[in-house]
């Protein structure tokens, strides 16, 4: 029995909230997209920015990492229905800065079985902005892949007023979600109120076989704004959420991803000549994670997991950051510090639900502050000149009292840094920039290894930090019937953390090492108007890697994939298909990966097709449907985790977990 019930609240909430009480000027003008989307072109260089609220196919997302995907670049690596873990470019964990509202939340199990997107419900978000290779330096650490922003607009009422955005999602497999996003305010602030539940069960895939993937989730969240004046904001934001999902692809489930968050804004614009805007932030965010083989599950009795057993994880990350925007007549510069804390804790025990009475464990804490300056030059009317650079002091303690490094702490400086140029020709923009970055190693490289690198005491002694150099270049050509883009990169990872897989007597152990790496691919997209109302689009993203210091394959790394799309609108309605195509992936390194997935076997080609319809009732409701994988494609994709023993998945035959069969949905949208 589920602990996350349907609650009826939400729909009395929904039915009372559907008569306005005024009207908000500017919300009530906005009209609801007639399409579903299954293309997203760059907004600019290197830049994607979307809107997360549109639905779009494959079915609309369970949660950041589902969305992610759809994003061409994207993978995800999967393990059931919810919370794999997404991969830009075949980089995968912290290579990514993941960010909702300017704040990190931190996943907590060793194993990233809650990563950071888990916790992330796109649609509660006003804007999701993509930012590809190490082409910026305001947003944290790292972000050697990419920089990955969900952010919520704060909200303007030219007079009292209120406004809401509401969903209700039904599909096969059980699958029913709900969203709700209110606000009320004036001229003087806003109070905003948002929320939605997420459910889903076991899914069937095209074979028709049962796979392990049932989940439930919820989110509550508040923003209070204070707006003195249309050039100042002071918001307090608070949330909450939970959710339980059972793995295919893993020995435990996640019964508990319990999170809390803080956040406090500042902001401050149009100050003076030069000094433009003044931005501050503090951020607090709680992640209480439960795994265990008993609640979504029955223990099966032999082997190392015969009895019920559960660990219990969790992590309390606080950060800052300031930054202050500079504009002179052709010169613009952002500039700031940043800082982060985080504590990871942990507890564990045979029984059912026995751990919770033992006291937590501190076994790490990590600390990063930074100086970043980002600047724009804008050297003349086509010609642009962006730069910036960031120095970071990071450091990790190991509180692990059984450990041959207990209470010894590893500190670095590390620089990052970036130059790009870009340049105009009629409706065409050409750019190239190189960029630097260099990553600490996070939890999941100095803690969960069992083993580091030859030489070294464990992983949180041998591990160093890894450092990227990257070429990233390419065009984007827009016109009002055609719209074409071309991004390609090349790059040399030093160090890159790199993790080996050995089965034994005991179990598969795991060893953290560096070795140098070259990469390198891209992604091209093309939408053209073939009429007034027929539209093509396609896209393609091809990634390849190699392990230069053992003359291998980078493991990990998705296939080709391409996407061909046709839409015909006319009015208030659509229609639309999808064709997915991708390539078998025969570049491997076997039992080599990172803390989540490995390479077991060389994957097949595949291909699905998917069809959507969408109509707008009004400029207030829309409906919009689909069926993905519409002729029940059996298939699986390649970054994926082998099938668990526990599920009858067989112990001694890797075997990867297959996508869901034949998927109806149906969404509606509504909007005051």
């Amino acid at each position: 029995m589920s602990r996350f019930p349907v609650d009826s609240r939400f729909a009395v909430l929904c039915g009372a909230l559907l008569i306005p009480l005024a009207h908000a000027d500017e919300h009530a003008e906005h009209e609801l997209s007639p399409t579903v989307i299954t293309a997203i072109a760059p907004s600019s260089p290197l830049t994607v920015i979307t809107n997360p609220k549109d639905p779009r196919q494959p079915v609309p997302a369970s949660d950041g990492g589902d969305y992610l995907k759809t994003i061409p670049g994207f993978a995800l690596v999967r393990n059931g229905g919810t919370n794999g873990d997404p991969v830009l470019r075949g980089m995968f964990g912290s290579r990514l800065n993941i960010l909702t509202n300017g704040s990190m939340m931190l996943g907590a199990c060793p194993g990233r079985m809650d990563a950071p997107t888990s916790y992330i419900s796109p649609e509660t978000y006003d804007k999701l902005t993509v930012i590809k290779g190490p082409q910026t330096v305001l947003w944290g650490p790292g972000a050697s892949a990419g920089t990955i922003l969900f952010e919520r607009e704060p909200e303007q009422f030219g007079e009292l007023g209120t406004r809401l955005n509401a969903s209700i999602l039904a599909g096969s497999n059980g699958r029913f979600d709900k969203v709700i996003d209110a606000a009320a305010g004036g001229p003087l602030g806003y109070v905003r109120v948002i929320g939605n539940q997420a459910h889903a069960d076991d899914y069937k895939d095209g074979n028709n076989d049962t796979v392990a993937s049932r989940y439930d989730k919820w989110n509550g969240d508040v923003a209070v704004g204070f707006t003195p004046d249309a050039d100042t904001l002071l918001e307090l934001t608070a949330g909450r959420g939970d959710g339980e999902a059972r793995y295919a692809g893993r020995g435990m489930d996640g019964s508990q991803f319990l999170r809390e968050s803080l956040g406090l804004r500042f902001e401050k614009s149009n100050i003076g000549d030069v000094l433009d805007k003044v931005e501050a932030q503090v951020y607090y965010n709680y992640a209480d994670h439960v795994m265990d083989n008993y609640s979504l599950r029955t223990p099966s009795g032999t082997g190392m997991m015969a009895g019920p057993m559960a660990s219990n994880v969790d992590r309390r990350t606080l950060g800052a950051r300031i930054k202050a925007t500079w504009r002179w007549e052709d010169v613009q510069l952002i500039g700031g510090l940043d800082a982060q804390t985080n504590e990871h804790r942990q507890r564990s025990s045979m029984g059912i639900d026995t751990y919770k009475a033992l006291p937590r464990t501190k076994d790490a804490n990590f600390h990063n502050y930074g100086v970043f300056g980002e600047l724009t030059w804008y050297a003349a009317e086509r010609d642009r000149l962006i730069t910036g650079a960031r120095l970071d002091r990071a450091s990790a303690k190991d509180f692990r009292q059984t450990s041959a490094t207990a209470d010894k702490t590893r500190a670095d400086t590390l620089p990052s840094g970036f130059v790009r140029y870009e340049h105009d020709i009629n409706d065409t923009t050409f750019y190239a920039g190189l960029g630097h970055s260099e990553r600490f190693p996070d939890y999941w490289e100095l803690f969960s290894p069992n083993t580091g690198a030859v030489g070294s005491v464990n992983a949180f002694d041998g591990v160093k930090p890894e450092k990227t150099t990257q070429l990233d270049f390419g065009a984007q050509y827009k016109t009002s019937d055609l719209e074409a883009w071309a991004s390609g990169y090349i790059g040399r990872v030093q160090d890159f953390i790199l993790f080996d897989y050995k089965p034994g007597m005991m179990g598969t152990t795991s060893q953290a090492r560096n070795v140098d790496a070259r990469i390198m691919g891209g992604e091209l997209g093309a939408a053209y108007k073939l009429t007034r109302h027929w539209k093509a689009d396609a896209t393609l993203a091809y990634a390849w890697g190699k392990n230069s210091s053992d003359g291998k394959a980078l493991p990990q790394i998705p296939p080709l994939d391409a996407r061909l799309g046709l839409t015909y609108s006319e009015d208030d309605w659509s229609a639309g298909a999808l064709w997915r195509v991708v390539a078998a992936q025969n570049r491997i390194d076997q039992n080599k990966g990172n803390v989540v997935g490995k390479d077991f076997d060389k994957s097949a080609g595949f291909g699905v097709f998917s069809l959507n319809a969408a109509y707008r009732i009004n400029k207030n409701f829309k409906v919009s449907t689909g069926v993905d994988n519409l002729f029940g494609k059996a298939y699986a994709e390649h970054l994926n985790l082998a099938g668990n023993a526990g599920f009858g998945y067989p112990a001694n035959d890797p075997q990867a977990i297959t996508e869901p069969g034949r998927t109806l949905w149906t969404k509606i949208d509504m909007s005051f």
